[in-house]
């Protein structure tokens, strides 16, 4: 009786012991801490803390479907005198934020790839990717590759006229360094950029700009380092006449030796003639030839935004230009138009049929209009038509062109 008590109570005390040690093993860890993305309001909507860090990113950008149509001069590949066809766009852009004890600290990075159907008639070949702006910012102080100070929008005021072919006067991408002061509204900038020359001296950008309510006004002026034969080819066709384009330039054919100035100023007045209405008008005047008053002229079908004249890339160089440009939004449906006039610098034109010179002064003339409509939050469409008319007179004439385009774009 007493053994068979002690063996139970054995037995019993040796399985308390046992569990209760087995308990004490299991051990169930606490979750560690999850480090949610969390929303950034310091710039804006869109923006979002990269986990573990105070820096803000947004990512961004859109994808594009446009149908493009070229007229004469452009050729399409069965021999026809236009070019009509599709392109598609997918644009993405990086922009990262961070507050430090020297002002914030940016880093904006842009790529975009583009199908175009003229350029790539196989379309299994795609598009590479390439970068379109990439630039440090700290403060005012600016670093990187983006449009040149000459066109950039600083104070969203510089970049051309209201219409999407903005009619945008010497707009190109450049290496560049600048420094920005901003206070209420005024902000002065200069800047240097690469020309590419190889040489120690760069072209020098100055900038003055006012932004408000009501719209702004603006004044730059650059000095053009170098502008020499080698930014030009020798010669272009017009109407079978063969235009020496270093003729009537006479310095540009001293390589190193040729510096040139030029200003371009312009206003614009929001809500002047109507609600969501706005009015813009620039010009430009250079002194002397240079890249920054170039106009490429003509339109082909894969490069509709940076244009040829007769296919071969040759610049009309304006001495001066000036244009309005008006834009009107009626809720989710808008237009606007644009207009420019300018003429050229003097021009050395041979005749290759008769021999015979002259020289001539070109005109030059354009207008655009377009209309869009919002067909929902981030997706819209545009419709746009341009003129283009450059005309030298004399033995050479006129060349002319009409384009457009037809668009829908999603944004994100």
């Amino acid at each position: 009786m007493n053994i068979k008590s002690l063996l139970l109570g054995s037995a019993a005390a040796l399985v308390a012991v046992t569990g209760a040690r087995a308990a004490d093993a299991v051990v169930v860890a606490e979750p560690e801490p999850v480090d949610y993305v969390r929303v950034c309001d310091v710039y804006g909507k869109g923006f979002y803390y990269i986990p573990g860090t105070q820096t803000c990113l947004s990512i961004g950008g859109y994808v594009r479907f446009q149908y493009n149509v070229a007229g004469d001069p452009a050729r399409n590949l069965e021999g026809d005198d236009y070019q009509a066809g599709s392109s598609v766009r997918a644009r993405l852009n990086f922009d990262a934020r961070e507050e430090t004890e020297l002002g914030t600290l940016r880093a904006f990075a842009r790529v975009q790839a583009t199908n175009n159907t003229i350029a790539q008639p196989d379309s299994s070949l795609g598009a590479s990717y390439v970068m379109d702006q990439a630039y440090i910012q700290l403060g005012g102080l600016l670093m990187g590759y983006r449009d040149t100070l000459w066109s950039s929008g600083i104070g969203g005021l510089e970049d051309g006229l209201l219409t999407d072919t903005d009619l945008v006067v010497g707009s190109f991408n450049t290496n560049q360094i600048s420094y920005t002061f901003a206070a209420n509204g005024f902000s002065a900038t200069i800047g240097l950029e690469d020309d590419r020359t190889g040489d120690v001296v760069p072209d020098v950008h100055a900038k003055l700009v006012y932004s408000g309510a009501w719209g702004g006004a603006y004044l730059s002026a650059v000095y053009d380092e170098t502008y020499n034969s080698n930014n030009l080819p020798r010669t272009i066709t017009l109407n079978g006449v063969t235009v020496a384009i270093n003729g009537t330039y006479p310095t540009l054919v001293q390589d190193g030796n040729n510096d040139a100035f030029a200003l371009k100023g312009g206003v614009l007045l929001k809500n002047l003639i109507a609600a969501d209405s706005q009015l813009k008008i620039e010009g430009h005047y250079a002194f002397d030839p240079t890249v920054y008053a170039g106009l490429t002229a003509i339109d082909t079908l894969s490069t509709l935004s940076t244009s040829q004249l007769t296919n071969a890339g040759v610049p009309i160089l304006l001495e001066w230009a000036a244009g309005a440009g008006y834009a009107q939004k009626f809720g989710k449906f808008g237009f606007a138009i644009s207009g420019q006039y300018g003429e050229t610098f003097d021009m050395r034109l041979f005749n290759a049929r008769t021999g015979r010179t002259t020289i001539d002064q070109g005109e030059y003339w354009a207008a655009v209009a377009n209309v869009g409509y919002q067909i929902t939050n981030n997706f819209a469409t545009l419709a746009e038509v341009s003129y283009k008319n450059v005309d030298f007179g004399g033995p050479a004439g006129d060349i002319d062109q009409v384009s457009g385009f037809l668009r829908f774009q999603r944004n994100f």
